[in-house]
Order: C-alpha cells, then sequence, then structure tokens
C-alpha cells in the first residue's frame, strides 16, 4: 500500500496530476541541463459539478474518465505520477524527541506521539515523518515533523491512477506542494523574499485559502467562503447560460460587452474585500503588522486587473504567482496560454518538481 510521501522522494520520471473540485490538471517539467527546467507538456480538464467536493471524491468514475482523457490529451510516455492529498484532510505536527534515535526507536516514539492527537484509530491512518533538525531549545533534542492523514484520501486517489493506468509513485499534500512551487516565485522578489511575510492567496472554486509564509515556515493560515464559483454563478444568473458554458466562457472570453464593469469588476472587488478581511485576522491574531507581498494564485488569480485591483484596496505589492517565469518550454506550449493557467498550475507543479528530488 502507498502510505503518505511526503518526505520519500522517488526515482523514476514522473508528471505532476492535480484534482481540484473543479477540474484535474497534468504538468510535465524535465531538466533542460544547465540547471534550467523546462515545461514540456501539460493539459487541465474540467471536471463535472460536484463529481470532487471538498476534496473528497463523490463521483470516481467522473474522476477517472476526466483523468484518461487528460493523459491521452498530454501525450506522454510516463505513467508514473505525483499526487497529492487535499492540505485539510492532513494532520501535521512538530513534535520533540530525544536525539540521536535509531529508526526503530524513532517510529515508536513517534506513533505513541501520533496516537494523542490524532482523532482517529492508527489503523486507519497513513502516517509519514521527517527529522526537521535540532531543537532550538535543546541540543539533546530534536525536532520531527509527522504528516498523518486517514487512509482513504490517499486509497481513493491512488485508484483513480490506477483506473486510468497509471502508477502512483508519490502522494504529496497540497500545500507542500503549493509552497515548493511557490519557493520559484518568491525567490524572484526582492531580497528573494528573506525575511518577509508573504501571503499566499489561493482562490479555488469555493475555498480562498490565505497563508503567510516567512522565511519556509508558514506563520498565518485562514480559509474562507469564497470561490471562483461565484463568477461562474453570477455569469449565469445573468446571462442564462449553463454552468459548463460559463466556466468556459470565463477561461476563454466571449462574453457580452457589460460583463467586465456589471459582473467582473464587482466580483473583483468582492475577492479584493475577503483579501483584506483576511489580513486584518492575520495582524489581530500574531505579532506582526504588515505584510510585504501578496501572491495570487488558484483558478481566479488568472483575471485580467485583478492584481491591480488587490493593491489597490490592500496598498501591498501583488503579484500573481508564476512559477513558471523562470523555466523554459517546449514547442508544443502555447507560452501565453501557460501564462494564463499558471496560477492554476501551482500544485501541479510543485509535484511535478517531485522528479528532481535527490533520491
Amino acid at each position: 500500500a502507498l502510505k503518505l510521501d511526503v518526505f520519500e522522494p522517488k526515482a523514476p520520471p514522473l508528471f505532476g496530476l492535480d484534482i481540484s473540485s473543479s477540474s484535474v490538471k497534468m504538468l510535465e517539467i524535465v531538466d533542460a541541463g544547465k540547471g534550467v527546467l523546462r515545461v514540456e507538456r501539460y493539459a487541465i480538464e474540467p471536471l463535472p459539478k460536484d463529481a470532487v467536493v471538498d476534496g473528497n471524491m463523490n463521483s470516481l468514475e467522473a474522476v477517472v474518465e476526466a483523468v484518461k482523457r487528460l493523459y491521452k490529451r498530454l501525450g506522454t510516455r510516463s505513467k508514473h505520477v505525483a499526487m497529492a492529498v487535499p492540505t485539510g484532510a492532513v494532520i501535521t505536527k512538530k513534535i520533540i524527541v530525544p536525539a540521536g534515535l535509531r529508526e526503530e526507536e524513532l517510529e515508536v516514539q513517534v506513533t505513541a506521539e501520533a496516537n494523542q492527537y490524532i482523532p482517529f484509530a492508527l489503523e486507519e491512518v497513513n502516517l509519514d515523518f521527517q527529522v526537521v533538525g535540532p531543537s532550538p531549545s535543546s541540543p539533546e533534542e530534536q525536532e520531527v515533523l509527522i504528516a498523518a492523514t486517514r487512509k482513504e484520501k490517499v486509497e481513493d486517489r491512488v485508484a483513480v491512477a490506477e483506473s486510468a493506468g497509471l502508477v502512483a509513485s508519490v502522494m504529496d499534500i497540497e500545500s507542500f506542494a503549493q509552497q515548493a512551487a511557490l519557493e520559484l516565485v518568491w525567490k524572484g522578489l526582492p531580497g528573494g523574499g528573506k525575511d518577509q511575510n508573504i501571503a499566499v492567496v489561493d482562490v479555488g472554486a469555493n475555498v480562498m485559502n490565505v497563508s503567510v509564509l516567512r522565511n519556509d515556515n508558514t506563520v498565518y493560515t485562514r480559509e474562507q467562503a469564497f470561490g471562483g464559483s461565484q463568477l461562474t454563478q453570477d455569469i449565469v444568473s445573468r446571462y442564462g447560460m449553463s454552468p459548463e458554458e460559463a466556466e468556459n466562457a470565463k477561461r476563454s472570453g466571449g462574453l457580452p460587452d457589460d460583463y467586465e464593469a456589471e459582473v467582473l469588476r464587482p466580483y473583483m472587488e468582492n475577492l479584493s474585500l475577503e483579501v483584506q478581511r483576511a489580513l486584518q485576522f492575520f495582524f489581530t491574531s500574531t505579532q506582526y503588522h504588515s505584510v510585504d507581498h501578496i501572491l495570487l494564485a488558484g483558478g481566479s488569480a488568472v483575471l485580467s486587473g485583478l492584481e491591480e485591483v488587490v493593491h489597490t484596496r490592500t496598498q501591498v505589492n501583488t503579484v500573481v504567482a508564476n512559477p513558471f517565469k523562470t523555466m523554459g518550454h517546449s514547442e508544443r506550449i502555447q507560452l501565453k496560454k501557460l501564462m494564463a493557467d499558471a496560477p492554476s498550475l501551482i500544485v501541479a507543479c510543485g509535484l511535478a518538481m517531485r522528479r528532481f528530488d535527490p533520491t
């Protein structure tokens, strides 16, 4: 059985397979030599409404069908995929254990600790852990990061891959994959983002997740019920389209002339208000009083002009998170399209980069 492989890199060439609530994304990145990565191929396939809700596979068949169609379109020979379980389905915790334990002793300690705070039986759980390093408070101790998720979350995803004829060789966590991709983004910020508070605003279909990162540590995270499906809904009710038509029109244009002023603009204003609220929550619940950068990620981040709207409202430097800026791309990829799709490919990008982990 495949356990959670958050910390266990694997060797075979693989591509990223990200299943979100609105679509399935596949992305393959290769090494172009001289330290340059190249986006080799990618594809996005929308999912039927309610096939995946809150990271739960309500319709395994619908997801498998979408993955099969997508794999055909992707046209890679690789069958190995890196996948991720939703952040909300994973409990992560740092624990302190004595330094210098042997692997078996460490496993016993981790299991004992995990028992205390995981609200379900350990036989229902997939567990992984990694030694972070010496404890900041004492050299006799070390910090260990534990990640645990319900087995069914992993098994559903493995089942999707296998039913589509693929091999799930890495199982990551969405937040870890996202962070791996975002590291490429904040290396490009002034001072490489060092000692700065970077707010990552990830707008999914139904949920807006805001995390504030400082030097690779997540210092704050909060979810708000607001997402891109709100805009789809507005298009449906205003223009009498079906949800599918609305989703497509949102991405590719072709909406009536008053769309910009009457639908898109108010949605973007609402979104920036939500961002402002999230920052207020951050300031009141931590010792921090400022944010240096806002990175926009997720499907809604591709809306043109959104960075200006958010910047105007928050007065914080706002950029669309694009991990592909420093990468090359193969000739089969349209650069303009890749740049537009970038914010919704962040998790897929982090997963695709697992093939470069040192084994």
